[in-house]
């Protein structure tokens, strides 16, 4: 009875599949987008990691049914009744993976260069929908393989080391780079129709621009260096520690700017200290060292002029962030940007604000909130 149900429940799906065709590989890769966006947490949470590991090595799987069915290698086996849901599994775990990146991605970006970085990962999420045969087109199936390869191994080798640096990232590249060079050339050497339908070399090519791509990215600070992520950045009236609590006084925004919790007009005492607060996320035991680096606005000369850069160490693994802050007193009037660093200077966030120092003005909208 139970194998009935089983076959009558396949067939149903099938013909489900067979008469949405045109749009099974969206809706498949949409479903593994929200799945993750759903389940998902913090990078260094063993049941993140699991998932991310488990995706990865069930893509490399999928991938290498996929390409070898052309070659009729599934027909009259188990797998070969399985083969029309083959791309539709990529399409999964391309949307799951890429979701994980997104989300990561996101915590760390603030108003800051970094956003590049993010809008080109939202297009790439998106950008297999708009090649006429999709993920056939076995240039773009090993591209994409190749930059979430790239993604989760600078995810995950942090995490498991617990350490971050440039070293770190050049490793995770390489380890990137040469497990999907010795999978597409396996793929190759196994799949006849691989080898018509692809040129080894252009392949080859493509994947090392990619990975050129990315390593100038990283070195320009276009990268947000994940897994650190600013979980709160604030300009504040004061900031005191009470009790293994941070209270933090500044001025709120209107309700309707929910991208940033502070006031960027600041109303400023003279004499009195300007404050930045920040809570940065890091995966559990990885220690780093992070910079405010103070800006001031030079309208004279149209430039951004470093005031000070001041540092202090992190330690990760608590939910909500490592928290810190910095001041400064003998401020000047006008624009202002505090930069939250690395030591290498890869940007985590940027926390503007505009000082107007007047004595008959109050701030507005003051509270008081505990991290």
């Amino acid at each position: 009875m139970k194998k009935i149900i089983a076959k009558y429940k396949d067939s149903k799906f099938r013909m489900f599949i067979m008469e949405h065709k045109k749009y099974a590989p969206i809706f498949f890769f949409i479903a593994g987008f929200i799945f993750d966006t759903l389940t998902l947490g913090r990078v260094d949470r063993l049941y993140d990691t699991v998932v991310l590991c488990l995706h990865m090595t069930l893509l490399t799987v999928t991938i290498y049914l996929y390409n070898l069915a052309d070659d009729g290698k599934w027909q009259n086996t188990l797998l070969g009744r399985y083969e029309l849901y083959l791309p539709l599994a990529i399409q999964f775990f391309f949307g799951g993976l890429s979701s994980a990146y997104v989300i990561y991605f996101f915590r760390s970006v603030s108003v800051s260069k970094t956003v590049s970085f993010f809008i080109l990962l939202l297009l790439l999420l998106f950008a297999n929908e708009f090649f006429k045969k999709r993920i056939a087109n076995k240039y773009l199936q090993f591209s994409v393989y190749f930059f979430i390869s790239f993604t989760f191994f600078s995810f995950i080798i942090p995490v498991f080391i617990k350490e971050m640096n440039t070293s770190i990232f050049l490793l995770s590249g390489f380890v990137s780079l040469g497990i999907t060079l010795a999978f597409i050339t396996f793929i190759y050497g196994s799949s006849p129709s691989t080898r018509l339908e692809v040129h080894y070399a252009k392949l080859v090519g493509i994947i090392i621009s990619i990975y050129i791509f990315i390593n100038s990215f990283y070195f320009l600070n276009l990268i947000p260096p994940v897994p650190l992520a600013l979980s709160n950045g604030v300009v504040a009236h004061s900031v005191i520690k009470r009790n293994n609590k941070y209270i933090v006084t500044y001025e709120a925004e209107e309700w309707y700017i929910f991208w940033r919790k502070h006031r960027e007009k600041y109303i400023h005492k003279p004499n009195d200290k300007v404050y930045i607060f920040a809570s940065i996320f890091a995966p559990t035991h990885l220690k780093k060292q992070v910079l405010h680096r103070w800006k001031w606005y030079n309208k004279n000369t149209s430039t951004w002029e470093t005031v000070e850069d001041i540092d202090y160490n992190i330690t990760g693994g608590r939910d909500h962030g490592f928290r810190g802050y910095t001041y400064k007193s003998n401020v000047k009037e006008g624009l202002w940007k505090v930069e939250v660093i690395t030591e290498e200077e890869l940007v985590l966030g940027v926390i503007d604000f505009e000082i107007i120092t007047d004595k008959s003005l109050q701030p507005k909208r003051l509270v008081e909130k505990r991290f």
